[in-house]
């Protein structure tokens, strides 16, 4: 059993929901190497998430970003307010959508549907560059 970790920086990106597969992929080299095994891919951030969801259509991206908008808005009466009005909601979205995703690996190859990758879902209007921490388990 082979365990493989490497913690990447993805750029900083404007708030939505941004498609980071291709990074992922780049930042864990040894996957070509695991028969069968998964990926946990982690962010060490509070105001940003982690899911899988449609990558073809870039419209659902916007869309996603606008539910998000409606479930935690900036208008709430927050107590948590020192960091801005977007950094509470940023949380709360956080916590829905969560920190992380399990990905199954096979053949040296994500198990990813025809339609899904890996968003990142910045939360912040100026949340800066995000660290996501690659786990890698699996038979070689």
């Amino acid at each position: 059993m082979a365990w493989r970790q490497h913690q990447i920086t993805l750029p900083a990106v404007r708030r939505g929901c941004h498609l980071v597969t291709s990074q992922v992929l780049a930042g864990i080299p040894e996957l070509s190497q695991i028969r069968i095994g998964l990926l946990h891919v982690f962010i060490l951030h509070t105001s940003a998430s982690l899911t899988i969801n449609e990558n073809a259509d870039p419209d659902v991206r916007i869309d996603m970003e606008t539910a998000l908008n409606h479930l935690a808005p900036e208008n709430l009466p927050y107590v948590h307010t020192l960091e801005g009005p977007d950094d509470m909601p940023a949380h709360v979205k956080s916590s829905l959508m969560g920190p992380s995703v399990l990905i199954p690996v096979k053949d040296g190859r994500l198990v990813l549907g025809a339609w899904q990758g890996i968003y990142l879902c910045e939360h912040r209007n100026h949340g800066g560059p995000r660290q996501l921490v690659l786990t890698l388990q699996g038979e070689e």
